[in-house]
């Protein structure tokens, strides 16, 4: 090999570099989980892009929350590894967690604070100048329209006020990755709104949002990757147009994936309606 063949591949292996893009936020591998004799999560291997909008989608019981759990250091996993920005989870958690922010499922708040309050403290926890807290919760606040119940203890905010100042809490530091599970659950559409706008506007700036649901029309219509999960495995990931395929919409696609089967239809109900007691 002479020296214009060894330039012209490194050349090659350069642009081949370039093409590749940039590192996964999510990597996971091999990742397990049990409670007792259950599987919840049964050995999966992951890689969610950065960027994104991505959805992880589930009937109940798939294993998307303990999955978001042990991604976000949250849970211990049985066995497997998480990678997130290129940091191991539970080898690096305070370089993981200075870069994520996560409204877990069943958030719970210190509700003896007023939500402007728990936003002070969640910041300065986080080593922010006190500032710069004050002008980022106002800010939050003001686009969330929470700035009428600053004052307000979260002990008495409703479930979409909850949600709402939880997600304040999770985007306070600037995370360049933000985990949601379930975060439109009980949440009336006005609040679904301005929760959805506030997304949009982060992953516009090239942050990745991950969350999970299993409201495929939301997912449908918020998100640009997706990764279907059922009985502690992934069915399918990758872009929403890839695996939605042939389907008319993901709704159809996610239960030819899951396996879903009209067992209300094949069951014989004859006794149930119709008026006769």
């Amino acid at each position: 090999m002479g020296p214009q063949d060894g330039k012209e591949r490194t050349a090659g292996a350069a642009a081949e570099a370039t093409d590749a893009g940039p590192p996964p936020a999510v990597r996971i591998q091999g990742l397990w989980k049990k409670f007792g004799e259950q599987v919840a999560v049964s050995g999966i291997d992951l890689t969610l892009p950065a960027g994104r909008f991505i959805g992880l989608v589930g009937p109940n019981g798939a294993g998307k929350t303990t999955t978001l759990s042990m991604v976000t250091g949250l849970l211990r996993p049985d066995a497997g590894q998480v990678e997130i920005g290129g940091h191991d989870v539970w080898r690096d958690p305070v370089a993981v967690k200075s870069r994520i922010g996560v409204l877990p499922e069943g958030l719970r708040l210190f509700e003896r604070l007023a939500g402007r309050e728990l936003l002070a403290y969640t910041g300065r926890l986080r080593g922010l100048p006190g500032d710069e807290v004050d002008k980022r919760a106002d800010q939050l606040l003001d686009v969330l329209d929470l700035s009428g119940a600053r004052n307000k203890l979260v002990v008495d905010y409703s479930t979409g006020m909850r949600k709402k100042i939880g997600l304040a809490a999770a985007l306070l530091h600037n995370p360049e990755i933000l985990f949601l599970d379930e975060p439109f659950e009980g949440v009336d559409p006005v609040s679904a709104q301005t929760i959805r706008g506030v997304l949009e506007r982060y992953t516009s700036s090239g942050a990745t949002v991950i969350f999970s649901s299993h409201v495929m029309e939301l997912v449908e219509s918020l998100c640009d990757w997706v990764a279907v999960m059922a009985a502690g495995r992934i069915r399918a990931d990758g872009p929403l147009e890839r695996v939605r395929g042939d389907a008319s919409s993901l709704q159809e696609a996610f239960l030819g994936l899951v396996g879903a089967s009209d067992r209300g239809a094949d069951q014989n109900l004859d006794w149930l309606g119709g008026g006769t007691r």
